[in-house]
């Protein structure tokens, strides 16, 4: 993811750091909810359903890319139906980007993936499984924030080629591109230029030299429609792109594990969270799915739904309005200094 991948890394470098923070933090001067990068496109949750009562109040940022746009927003319902006041800050930036807004108070939660977000905190972690990979996470989260339960939903960073692509050079796994990678354009996020996860671990790990790295989206429309129209010939996608298997496209191995599990969790300001919001968004992880996830996304991406509405509909069927207890114990997995 998630470089998806980017939600290190997934996913815009200085000079859109640059406008994304001061965006946010117009947004903590004006009090406001709406995202001033996304020209007008997002949208903030209703206020705290009257039952819940007491829940308080915080900002849902998300990175810029469908998927974690309709995680915010999920998170955001799920919230708002157990009395937490719920608004989004959505399409923000890459990781770079949106976690100095969680740093400096413009937004207090968003959604992340466990793999790059450990490797954005350690740059030398070795964790694999979703496990190793989550008690890692644990230790290496700074103190003032806090993983809460992971989701077996995954979204993870892949080298993608077309079948054409994958027939010319027999490519079933991203070691297979070592000796034709002079022949290859490789496209991706800003970000993959300089990421552990992208062009240097490609290099690092797998002997890569593409011929060129082009600079694209995270996993959007440029990028897949640059892959299709053969202005690139290797993408970064994430898995659960519906269009990966609509236009019949090729997810190559990854036999040296560059990519980590990447299990779907949030992650909180410490001093923003309650134990209501620990129930709510650890009901959330148990209940999505990877399936889930991917069906979801579809309807967002593909059949061109509102992803408020989307969200709204998957919380409805998940989540029981009410049942985030202010009564239980604060996250069982608080973070503690690297």
């Amino acid at each position: 993811m998630f470089s998806r991948s980017s939600s290190t890394g997934r996913r815009r470098l200085a000079g859109i750091a640059a406008v994304g923070t001061a965006a946010a933090l117009a947004l903590t001067a004006c009090g406001g909810s709406s995202d001033p990068l996304s020209g007008g496109g997002t949208s903030a949750s209703s206020t705290a359903a009257s039952s819940g009562g007491g829940g308080g109040s915080l900002v849902i940022g998300s990175a810029n890319f469908p998927e974690s746009a309709l995680l915010a927003n999920i998170y955001a319902k799920a919230l708002d139906a157990n009395g937490v006041q719920a608004t989004t800050n959505l399409n923000i930036g890459s990781r770079e980007v949106y976690l100095k807004a969680l740093e400096d108070g413009s937004i207090n939660l968003v959604p992340e993936y466990s793999g790059v977000l450990l490797q954005y905190f350690d740059t030398s972690a070795t964790a694999v499984s979703s496990e190793d990979v989550y008690a890692a996470l644990l230790e290496k989260t700074p103190t003032d924030l806090q993983v809460l339960d992971k989701s077996p939903a995954q979204d993870k960073d892949a080298v993608v080629v077309t079948q054409d692509t994958a027939s010319k050079y027999n490519l079933k796994s991203i070691a297979d591109l070592q000796p034709v990678a002079g022949e290859i354009v490789l496209g991706g996020p800003p970000e993959w230029a300089t990421r552990q996860t992208g062009v240097p671990g490609l290099k690092e790990k797998y002997g890569l030299d593409f011929k060129e790295f082009k600079a694209l989206d995270a996993g959007g429309p440029l990028t897949l429609n640059a892959l299709l129209g053969d202005q690139i010939q290797a993408a970064n996608l994430f898995t659960t792109d519906p269009a990966i298997p609509a236009n019949n496209l090729v997810v190559l191995e990854d036999p040296q594990n560059l990519f980590a599990a990447e299990n779907i969790l949030p992650l909180i300001a410490k001093s923003k969270n309650s134990p209501v919001i620990t129930d709510t968004l650890n009901q959330v992880s148990a209940k999505l799915t990877t399936e889930d996830l991917t069906a979801l996304l579809s309807r967002v991406t593909v059949d061109k739904e509102d992803s408020v509405a989307v969200a709204e509909d998957w919380v409805s069927k998940n989540i029981t309005a009410g049942s985030g207890s202010s009564g239980s114990s604060a996250a069982s997995s608080t973070a503690t200094s690297g």
